[in-house]
């Protein structure tokens, strides 16, 4: 497996696999990998001849009083997961490398990123299309691969690769979670042992959501209050949102439909978590 520095060296390397006629499986990740990245990995490798993880904390999509500085960062760590999940290469630009003394271009969307962690994080989402676009640039992938964990994301991923007529096909992977139902993050690094007990109660809200959806609830009003309740029940929790909206366009309904996205995010102590289901109706 290589390590892969800088940008010429990466579109020198994509440049060699396409003449050779291999497809390229792209995992975008800001690193500190955990089973959710490993399963996005063992997908690529299913189906594509080349695997590319990129390594980058992208300093665009981090706000003023966000944890840019103290995000999770080992490369050797990371690069030993790649080495041991299929990966042929880890791309690890420095953010000058990507950005440039004098880079002024950005990917804005409209919409999509209004909502949910798009309302509560200003600029959020321009900094990973931007990202994206650059890393689907570079890499020039097949295939590219994200979790439903970070579910508008996806949404607002998909909707960029078809509004830029992109040649690569996002493929949506489901969230992995702990034994005790946690969903994997690597923010759950900062949560202490007390805190770590406490974040349960998202999945269990989760859970909550679901067994109503399932048991025949349609109003999101009902669901939206039920899954508070279960929220509130944990004293070092705080919500930030908790919202049912159409899984395509992000946007609020009022009644749980094909493919409605129940999604939250939730403060334990000083961190941020995020979960959610996606409830499609059989057909």
């Amino acid at each position: 497996m290589q390590l892969i520095e800088t940008v010429a060296a990466m579109k020198a390397q994509v440049a060699a696999w396409k003449a050779e006629g291999l497809t390229i499986g792209l995992v975008p990740t800001m690193g500190s990998l955990h089973a959710g990245h490993e399963s996005l990995m063992d997908a690529a490798r299913a189906v594509c001849d080349r695997v590319v993880v990129s390594v980058f904390v992208n300093p665009l999509q981090f706000g003023p009083d966000e944890d840019y500085e103290a995000y999770p960062r080992d490369i050797e760590r990371d690069g030993a997961t790649c080495a041991a999940h299929g990966a042929d290469a880890v791309f690890h630009p420095t953010p000058e490398d990507m950005y440039g003394p004098a880079h002024n271009t950005y990917v804005v969307m409209e919409t999509l990123t209004d909502a949910l962690c798009g309302a509560s994080r200003p600029g959020h989402f321009r900094g990973v299309c931007t990202v994206v676009t650059k890393l689907f640039n570079i890499v020039r992938p097949d295939k590219a691969f994200f979790g439903q964990k970070d579910a508008q994301q996806l949404a607002i991923i998909k909707r960029m690769v078809a509004d830029l007529n992109m040649n690569v096909t996002v493929v949506g992977c489901p969230i992995v979670r702990e034994a005790d139902g946690l969903a994997k993050s690597s923010r759950n690094a900062y949560l202490t042992a007390e805190e770590r007990e406490a974040a349960l109660v998202l999945s269990r809200a989760i859970r909550a959501g679901e067994a109503a959806v399932a048991a025949g609830e349609r109003d999101t009003a009902a669901l939206k209050e039920l899954m508070a309740a279960v929220i509130g029940e944990e004293p070092l929790a705080r919500i930030d949102y908790i919202e049912v909206v159409d899984g395509l366009t992000m946007q609020p309904v009022e009644t749980v439909g094909a493919s409605a996205l129940a999604a939250m995010a939730v403060y334990i102590g000083r961190t941020r978590l995020i979960d959610n289901f996606l409830y499609e109706e059989e057909a």
